[in-house]
């Protein structure tokens, strides 16, 4: 795997609307910028971008919680990719699908629901609205949430940029109903 840079994003949330929160909501991103192996030809066997996806789960995730900080619990998390003109969705899918996960939820402490994602084709400077979901169930609506990042200079047309996010909190002010983080029974990764 070929790195040309890491980027982290911290986003503290103070308000929405016209309400304070509670308490700042953090979400974090950790973006990698890499060479596309398959830029510009087809290739059949992508077990190489999937074994990339292992390596960036890990180097991504753990950085993503550092960044979140010692004093603060995961509870979402999400992921997405876009690729360089040159390349092809199914490399972000590559990336993203296969062997990501389970680094990602061993640095985020588990995670037992599907960890969201978005992937897209795109050029240097294109916004990537990254989604996140409660980690240990897909059903609390509060946590339905998103972050979006950009980097100037990424991808180039034979790159790939990957991103994983994670939050110690939902929406500012959720009121919309449906499962409570504190009702989930975490057996199914659902409820």
């Amino acid at each position: 795997m070929e790195i040309r840079k890491i980027v982290t994003v911290i986003e503290d949330v103070y308000a929405d609307g016209e309400k304070k929160t509670e308490k700042p909501i953090r979400k974090v991103a950790a973006i990698a910028v890499i060479k596309n192996p398959f830029a510009g030809k087809y290739q059949g066997v992508l077990d190489m971008l999937i074994d990339i996806g292992e390596e960036l789960g890990k180097i991504l995730g753990e950085r993503a919680v550092k960044a979140l900080g010692n004093d603060r619990a995961v509870e979402s998390y999400g992921k997405a990719a876009i690729v360089g003109e040159k390349g092809e969705l199914e490399h972000a899918a590559a990336i993203l699908h296969p062997k990501l996960g389970t680094p990602l939820r061993n640095a985020v402490g588990g995670g037992k629901a599907i960890i969201p994602s978005v992937k897209k084709l795109g050029r240097m400077g294109d916004a990537l609205d990254i989604p996140l979901h409660f980690k240990d169930a897909a059903f609390v609506r509060s946590h339905f949430d998103g972050m979006t990042i950009s980097v100037n200079d990424a991808p180039k047309s034979d790159e790939i940029l990957v991103a994983i996010a994670v939050s110690d909190g939902g929406r500012p002010h959720p009121r919309i109903g449906g499962l409570k983080k504190e009702e989930v029974k975490g057996e199914d990764g659902l409820r």
